[in-house]
């Protein structure tokens, strides 16, 4: 049995493709979050607006689903 995932090659290559995920979404995240009339994290944080929080929630996970599959091809 073969460790395919071990090779140097796959590693690196696993380890750049998540640091690109992880960019894409917080460039994402940064453009919805200076679209909104508002300061997304005032208003979670400081005044416990729950329904944003699971608005923003959702959108993470679709932002998160869509980079998946771009790089997954």
């Amino acid at each position: 049995m073969e460790l395919e995932w071990l090779k140097p090659a796959a590693f690196f290559g696993s380890v750049v493709y998540a640091l690109i995920g992880v960019v894409v979404f917080w460039l994402g995240f940064v453009v919805i979050d200076k679209i909104t009339p508002y300061d997304l994290w005032a208003e979670i944080v400081e005044k416990q607006n729950r329904a944003l929080a699971l608005v923003v929630a959702a959108m993470c996970l679709g932002i998160s689903i869509i980079v998946a599959a771009a790089i997954h091809g």
